[in-house]
């Protein structure tokens, strides 16, 4: 079973629509690296028994993101504040060189801190 580090972000979105069990397996595995075995030992359950509870609740997360788009969203949003405050800082840049406007300077800085704000 190999290891899918979107599956994690997933988690983080659509965690609470896991069974408790479901999302302490899937944690230990993704974000605590353990293996199967390991989880195992600590739930008491067989490594068929972890294996199966993963597949289901990745099959959930899924799913979810499928139906809601939260996650594709949420990087789609994060990608397009750094492309906005890049540009910000380009029109600042042109605005240094080729004819300083204190107007321009006022609103690149208020771009950037709304961007940043949003980022957050």
């Amino acid at each position: 079973m190999m290891k899918n580090l979107d599956i994690a972000v997933l988690l983080d979105f659509y965690g609470d629509m896991l069974t408790d069990k479901q999302r302490e397996v899937i944690d230990f595995y993704y974000n605590e690296d353990l293996s199967l075995s390991e989880i195992g030992e600590f739930e008491g359950i067989t490594r068929q028994g972890v294996r199966d509870s993963i597949k289901r609740g990745e099959s959930v997360l899924l799913e979810m993101e499928e139906r809601l788009g939260l996650a594709k969203r949420f990087h789609t949003v994060q990608n397009a504040l750094q492309k906005i405050v890049r540009c910000a800082q380009d029109i600042s840049y042109y605005n240094d060189e080729f004819g300083y406007s204190p107007k321009i300077a006022e609103k690149v800085n208020e771009i950037i801190r709304l961007a940043k704000e949003l980022d957050e």
